[in-house]
């Protein structure tokens, strides 16, 4: 949703070879400012054109003079993002120069961009469409298209800011519910969770728990926003207490965990042991020199990177789970 860093060249193109484009002008041309334009002696300023499609991104108007002038070419410069992005450069085209857009005009492309671009901020939206923020907000309850429907925002400056990933576990929950065909992936790509964390939702569900862990339901109750739950908040009650295992020994680093057992003979002196060992350890070193990272880290990207980090250790706590849950099941 940034600028037309597509804009790279100016090409004179037959007039012919131009498709319409999707126009945010909800009452078409304006035939008044066509023959404005097509008696004026002024050239014509070139024309936004989605190269990978040949549509007309911006410039309907231009266009039509040029047909009017009898002219068989016209300035094109070209557009090179998807094409979910076409609209949206249209939008902001419009709204920058030439025939205003009416309030009907900008309101109905801030619902049309709400609705393909909901991870994106009131305030970038409101940039685009020439609307203030409160009014975008207003058309997003409107739509329907709210919160509930995605676990993260991306704002004017391009950061990704996350929302509760409780209330994401719940959406996961209801589409479940929905459509119990629908795979892991579908759905995790849908609610923006990993494929791990919306296996972990599944279980829940088929156990008749609820789908949110106990450490995390605060979240959807208000909890201050920045203040996450440790790990030892997040373990069942009692866990503290078992000695052996990794919920257990508060004292116990990771390391000395780790010792133990690769010295189980079980372990060792069996090829499914070592199998077993081999897996551990190449999962269970963690981010070593993660201070490092930190300092390194572009800022746009944080939130992305933190988001993947929490989902790593949601799969590594429902592996946990799944492990105790088995050994309660054998007795």
């Amino acid at each position: 949703m940034g600028g037309h860093s597509g804009r790279v060249e100016t090409r004179q193109i037959l007039i012919d070879s131009l498709v319409p484009g999707d126009s945010p002008r909800l009452s078409g041309e304006d035939a008044e400012h066509v023959q404005l334009l097509a008696q004026s002696d002024d050239p014509l300023p070139p024309i936004l054109v989605h190269r990978a499609t040949m549509r007309v991104v911006d410039g309907a108007h231009r266009l039509r003079a040029a047909v009017l002038r009898g002219e068989e070419t016209i300035a094109v410069e070209f557009f090179d993002g998807d094409e979910r992005e076409v609209f949206v450069a249209a939008v902001r085209a419009n709204v920058g120069h030439g025939l205003p857009l009416t309030l009907a005009d900008r309101e109905a492309a801030a619902a049309r961009i709400i609705a393909s671009h909901p991870h994106h901020s009131d305030r970038a939206i409101a940039e685009i469409s020439g609307l203030a923020a409160k009014t975008v907000a207003a058309i997003r309850r409107r739509s329907g298209v709210g919160k509930q429907q995605v676990t993260a925002r991306i704002g004017r400056d391009g950061r990704v800011r996350p929302l509760s990933s409780a209330e994401a576990r719940r959406v996961a929950s209801e589409t479940i519910a929905r459509h119990p065909q629908a795979s892991l992936r579908a759905v995790a790509r849908l609610v923006g969770l990993s494929p791990a964390t919306v296996r972990d939702v599944r279980d829940r569900l088929g156990r008749g728990d609820d789908p949110v862990p106990p450490g995390q339901r605060d979240e959807s109750r208000g909890q201050p926003p920045g203040r996450r739950h440790t790990g030892s908040e997040r373990r069942r009650p009692g866990a503290e207490n078992r000695v052996g295992r990794p919920g257990g020994g508060a004292g116990r680093d990771r390391a000395t965990l780790l010792r133990n057992l690769n010295r189980d003979p079980s372990l060792r002196f069996s090829e499914s042991g070592r199998h077993v060992l081999r897996w551990i350890y190449s999962r269970a070193s963690g981010p070593e020199g993660w201070e490092q990272v930190i300092e390194r880290m572009p800022s746009h990207c944080a939130y992305v990177v933190a988001e993947v980090a929490r989902g790593c250790a949601e799969e590594w706590l429902a592996f946990a789970d799944r492990l105790e849950r088995r050994m309660r099941d054998t007795g």
